[in-house]
């Protein structure tokens, strides 16, 4: 068990003792931001594929091909 030089009531103030000024986006930001761009460029491929597939497909009835 660790030891701590807690006097008085320090332990139960609710003001922090260390003030953080400014945060970094973390790794967990970072994942969730490259996640999203992954899925909106699945996204974008199976577009690009159904219209591939759909010009195919009624591309002779419209004479396209």
């Amino acid at each position: 068990m660790s030891q701590h030089n807690i006097v008085g009531s320090e332990a139960f103030e609710k003001a922090p003792f260390v003030y953080v000024r400014k945060v970094r986006p973390g790794g967990l930001r970072r994942r969730r931001a490259r996640t999203a761009l992954a899925f909106v460029a699945g996204a974008a491929v199976a577009v690009a594929f159904g219209a591939v597939a759909t010009i195919l497909a009624f591309g002779p009835a419209l004479g396209i091909s």
